[in-house]
């Protein structure tokens, strides 16, 4: 059969299994075995052993259920709580108020979390009754929310980097290092955006806040921080000094949260079963999408689709710019009806031989689709952001979409940033691989 056929049989038969609500690992699986089947090989059992259990053997894979059993702890401490009270103190007197402990606290528990829609939710459940209590604008409270959650995506430790770190054979511990700046950026982005806004419309902000302390009372409030910042400098700042592995910094920030829920007092037998039991549940999901993805990889290499999709793209002569534009396109349509670690294995194996051979770092190229998958969280028909925060507040989905866009907006541009000066993903990783 003809390769062109066969893609566009593989490719309809994908989109249908999806289309009827067929898990993603089971659609990865019956696509590589109907590859596998159409190129003559009819070793699909063998095969799909040898191929699961070498995409579930990786040792940088142990540091993926280590990281979701951190935020699970964490997740069920006073942490929230303690961000808000902590933060909003000091942001009273800045153009926008309250409205920048979301963005804030955001980035702080992303540090802890890296999962965008445990971000949305957790921050929600304890910024927007108080900021609607309040009386700030409910779009803007709604939109920086948002906006703000989908940084668990991509401030390190991000579950969606370690899954991109394996699949694609680049070096997890520089994929955290690259992430850094980049989430930098997106938090002053959104910060400054809410500035402006809020130097536009000050009649939809309270004219004073509840918060009149003294200093002497901010630096008690800041104090609640403390414990997980600290908790995120000693996991991350172990990576980034070279100390430790991602898998071993993920064990001590296991440990470490641990010890925090236990000296909080939220440590318990029922609440450390529920947190073991939500990161088996969520690893288990997250490995098994990856063995049908190397799965389905091997049926590819089998057909010889990679290779002639890289050398339809070279023989296109797209520049790296036009490449670009056109995966961000592509991504943003995949993010509306996947999650995104689901748009990422499913597009690894077929997209990196197009990357490289038009000469795209691949370190650089991680961080671009994050960014990219951040967008399709808060885009809709099934933003994954957006369900959570229509839960959580009762609105419209398409209500909870406009609020969003100016958002959507700045990640797009935090897009064109970072591919006009690629000096903002790599500089750190280069400085650190040459210590």
């Amino acid at each position: 059969m003809d390769l062109t056929l066969i893609s566009v049989v593989l490719a309809l038969a994908m989109i249908a299994m999806l289309a009827l609500g067929v898990w993603v690992s089971f659609t990865l699986i019956a696509i590589g075995g109907i590859g596998l089947v159409l190129s003559g090989n009819y070793q699909v059992d063998l095969l799909f052993s040898t191929s699961s259990w070498g995409a579930s053997t990786a040792w940088s894979l142990t540091a993926l259920p280590l990281f979701i059993w951190m935020g699970e702890i964490l997740f069920r401490t006073r942490l929230s709580t303690d961000l808000f009270e902590g933060l909003s103190p000091w942001l009273g007197s800045v153009p926008g108020k309250l409205l920048h402990v979301n963005i804030l606290s955001c980035g702080i528990f992303a540090a802890v979390s890296g999962s965008s829609a445990a971000t949305a939710a957790t921050i929600g459940r304890m910024t927007l009754p108080e900021l609607k209590k309040q009386g700030y604008n409910d779009r803007m409270a709604i939109g920086t929310l948002a906006g703000s959650g989908t940084l668990g995506l991509l401030i390190p430790p991000s579950i969606i980097l370690i899954v991109y770190g394996v699949a694609a054979e680049v070096s997890i511990a520089r994929l955290f290092v690259a992430g850094a700046i980049p989430g930098l950026l997106l938090m002053a982005l959104f910060m400054g955006y809410t500035m402006i806004w809020a130097r536009l419309n000050k009649d939809e902000l309270p004219a004073k806040t509840t918060v009149s302390l003294t200093l002497k009372q901010k630096i008690v409030a800041i104090r609640r921080l403390f414990p997980v910042m600290g908790l995120i400098g000693f996991v991350l700042g172990s990576i980034y000094g070279g100390l430790t592995t991602p898998t071993e910094a993920a064990a001590l920030g296991v440990t470490g949260a641990l010890a925090l829920a236990a000296l909080t007092g939220a440590l318990s037998i029922d609440s450390f079963k529920e947190s073991l039991l939500g990161a088996v549940k969520s690893a288990c999901m997250i490995t098994f999408i990856l063995v049908g993805a190397h799965f389905l990889t091997v049926a590819m290499g089998f057909l010889g689709i990679p290779k002639s999709l890289a050398e339809w793209i070279a023989e296109l002569n797209l520049s790296p710019m036009l490449l670009i534009l056109y995966l961000t396109v592509f991504f943003m349509v995949l993010g509306c009806f996947l999650d995104g670690i689901s748009v990422v294995v499913l597009t690894v194996a077929v997209v990196l031989p197009m990357v490289e051979a038009a000469g795209i770092d691949l370190l650089w190229f991680g961080i671009f689709i994050v960014f990219v998958v951040e967008m399709s969280q808060i885009t809709p028909p099934v933003g994954f952001n957006l369900f959570v925060i229509q839960a959580l507040t009762g609105k419209n989905i398409l209500y909870v979409a406009r609020a969003a866009l100016p958002f959507f907006l700045l990640i797009g541009f935090a897009i064109v940033l970072v591919t006009l000066f690629p000096e903002l993903v790599t500089y750190l990783p280069t400085t650190m691989s040459q210590r």
